[in-house]
């Protein structure tokens, strides 16, 4: 039971971190918290099953999936989010808050109101022996696509040309722009990064839990805690925020649901406590 349950958390972590790991980059970027990031989860997820629901195929749901989340990021960047960068914290707040009941709208206009499945592929329908224990071979490929992703945006950002500009347009946007870095081009691209993977999250979770109307809303609160836990703008403290929650959140259902989501919170504030910005906070 303890394994098994290991495993869920470790699934579900890695969903949070797939999430979190795009907002944390965009909020380090651009300072905006994009209360509409779980809407691109949800809108990803729908996007999926359209896919597999014509072509039968749940990789090709899983490919096309992120981009076309990352492509309707790049035009939410283009048309909104570029020119409130510099706005009023709450005109900001309200314009992604509003953002939330549009995709809302849109999910039920397009796909109706009624909740969806996905089978997994049939390579991935079965289960693997762990220590003499069966567990969904599915849920380990979520995690090995949450991993994937952590492997890619560590050498994208730490170890590339690219990576060392989005460091430095984090950590200095002034002096970045007088190094002639162009921050514009870099915020687009990686605002549309930080969407595409919110897409991949929805797709690849659909299995799972399925696909509904609000389920963008189910993750987003546990999203900004990873990320508040973490550190904003921190790939490390999306991750280690992200098995925090989702082990906390995990066990805590298991063997003791009636203080689960208190323990969230409490978590939340102790660190918070010792440490206001975060585990590992860019100051």
């Amino acid at each position: 039971m303890f394994l098994i349950q290991f495993f869920n958390a470790l699934q579900f972590s890695m969903t949070l971190f797939l999430l979190a790991v795009g907002l944390t980059i965009i909020f380090g970027l651009m300072k905006i918290v994009n209360l509409a990031h779980g809407s691109l989860y949800m809108i990803g997820a729908y996007i999926g099953l359209s896919v597999w629901t014509y072509s039968s195929s749940f990789w090709l749901a899983l490919l096309i999936a992120p981009i076309l989340t990352g492509l309707i990021g790049a035009l939410l960047y283009k048309v909104l989010f570029r020119h409130i960068q510099t706005a009023d914290p709450m005109r900001q707040v309200l314009l992604t808050f509003g953002l939330i009941y549009i995709g809302l709208d849109v999910v039920r206009i397009f796909w109706g109101t009624m909740s969806h499945s996905i089978s997994a592929p049939n390579l991935l329908s079965g289960s693997i022996l762990i220590l003499g224990e069966p567990y969904p071979s599915y849920r380990l490929f979520v995690i090995f696509i949450g991993i994937i992703v952590l492997i890619f945006l560590y050498f994208l950002i730490e170890k590339t040309k690219i990576g060392a500009q989005v460091r430095a347009s984090v950590d200095d946007p002034e002096m970045a722009q007088l190094l002639k870095i162009d921050t514009d081009k870099i915020l687009f691209y990686m605002f549309a990064l930080g969407c595409g993977l919110a897409g991949l999250g929805g797709i690849t979770v659909a299995p799972i839990l399925g696909v509904e109307p609000g389920m963008d809303m189910e993750v987003l609160v546990l999203t900004l805690i990873v990320v508040v836990l973490g550190g904003p703008g921190s790939l490390k403290g999306a991750l280690t925020g992200a098995l925090i929650i989702g082990f906390v959140d995990s066990f805590g259902k298991v063997y003791i649901p009636q203080l689960a989501q208190i323990i969230i919170y409490a978590v939340m504030a102790i660190t918070l406590l010792f440490k206001p910005d975060g585990l590992y906070s860019k100051s």
